[in-house]
């Protein structure tokens, strides 16, 4: 009978060590990942979404939200890594961090300004000859892969000047040499040479405000406006149907349209017979030691919306931007942007079509011109390219220097731009 007591109390003892493992959290135990919301949150934040107006409308924390968060609300495709991680070295500056900056609440460290309230940045990265010298996530956790926004759109063009070198195509001729459903459509007799410089003279210009404004229309017809019943099922329909008004002759005028890079994308498919993210697969991102596969926004009929819809870890787009740079080799074995490509880019642009350009935030002295879907190419070899709301890839082959950041809106007033400002800033103090 003491026999038959003492199994039982060994029983209830192991039933209550088992009671209690199963009642503690894995999180209490695992702290080597964070989660990046807690279940209510991601609850809280999808109840937020508007339901009269597209969901990018929403500004300040849920914004933020969000831009981390896009493969959570709509449909994606993928753009595939392979092989082996390239790692990056890490040699952290600590020149870089403790730049110091000037704010609209006085001086700060570059470290200080990125965490303070001024800021909405959400990550940033800086590579110098191929290592990492700057790596922040003030807003996120450093596996996350956020929107780029406009960044994206360098990516169609960055395969078409590869196509050019290898003999493929001729940026000179009339786009529909290559599209031939564009023969008899607006497009008709535009060079892609200025589709490129988002030069194409046609009214067309990104209009987020007006809901009945060609870009709007054409921003519904691929899921990033609030749809119709009037908006054209995809892209591909709405160019070949829509009769956009031509404001001047074609390579006269700098005009800043996202359906110009998706015309770009279309030829990337064409002249490969494969949906674009497939083809930046193959020609890029395959080859690069990428950590991870990155995505575009697909929201309509899985078309990849290539002039504003990619989602990628941070390293990656360091990664990428190496390319571009004398420390390609860390990234890749072959040379895949070559000498004439980035020459192009520094030398080769218009610049007279900048000299009539009157947006916020494009005040700098420096500026030599545009080209190839990059937005602004400077005096001392920087080219950028930027996002709405806060996002920004900086390249200096020269210096040997990638920056890469992505941020956020505060509200509707606020101009999110002023990060690239603060980078180049910070970068010709350190380098200069």
């Amino acid at each position: 009978m003491i026999i038959n007591k003492y199994k039982i109390s060994i029983i209830l003892l192991f039933c209550s060590l088992a009671a209690c493992e199963k009642s503690t959290k894995v999180s209490d135990i695992d702290n080597s990942f964070l989660s990046a919301s807690s279940v209510q949150e991601v609850k809280e934040q999808f109840n937020r979404l508007p339901d009269d107006d597209i969901w990018w409308t929403a500004n300040g924390s849920d914004m933020a939200w969000n831009f981390k968060n896009l493969h959570r609300i709509f449909p994606t495709v993928n753009v595939y890594r392979n092989g082996p991680v390239k790692e990056l070295a890490h040699k952290p500056s600590q020149e870089i961090s403790s730049y110091i900056v000037n704010t609209n609440s006085g001086t700060m460290s570059f470290d200080d300004y990125l965490k303070s309230d001024e800021s909405t940045a959400m990550g940033v990265v800086i590579s110098h000859r191929g290592e990492i010298i700057f790596e922040s996530y003030p807003r996120m956790q450093e596996y996350e892969k956020p929107i780029y926004w406009s960044v994206a759109k360098i990516l169609p063009a960055t395969l078409i000047r590869i196509y050019e070198e290898r003999g493929l195509i001729d940026v000179n001729l009339p786009v529909e040499t290559y599209i031939n459903e564009l023969s008899g459509t607006s497009l008709a007799g535009i060079s892609v040479r200025n589709i490129l410089d988002m030069a194409t003279g046609l009214e067309c210009s990104d209009n987020y405000y007006t809901k009945d404004s060609c870009y709007y229309l054409y921003s519904m017809s691929i899921g990033d406006g609030f749809r119709t019943n009037a908006a054209a099922d995809n892209p591909y329909d709405f160019v070949k149907n829509t009769a956009i008004k031509r404001e001047i002759e074609a390579g006269k005028k700098y005009s800043y349209s996202g359906l110009n890079t998706f015309i770009l994308s279309w030829l990337v498919e064409e002249l490969t017979d494969m949906p674009f993210q497939d083809a930046l697969t193959q020609e890029i991102w395959f080859h690069i030691g990428a950590e991870a596969d990155a995505s575009f926004l697909a929201p309509r009929n899985g078309i990849a919306m290539t002039h504003g819809g990619f989602m990628a870890k941070m390293r990656d787009m360091i990664r990428f931007g190496l390319l571009f740079t004398p420390s390609y080799k860390v990234v890749s074995d072959k040379k895949i942007i070559s000498d004439s490509h980035i020459d192009l880019i520094l030398n080769e642009g218009n610049p007279e079509l900048l000299q009539i350009l009157n947006r916020p935030g494009f005040e700098e002295s420096g500026i030599k011109h545009n080209i190839y879907q990059w937005d602004l190419v400077y005096d001392n070899d920087d080219f950028f390219k930027g996002g709405w709301a806060g996002q920004g890839l900086l390249i200096n082959p020269t210096r040997d220097v990638v920056a890469v950041f992505t941020g956020y809106k505060k509200n509707e007033e606020h101009h999110a731009m002023e990060m690239r400002g603060i980078i180049r800033e910070v970068l010709n103090g350190v380098f200069d």
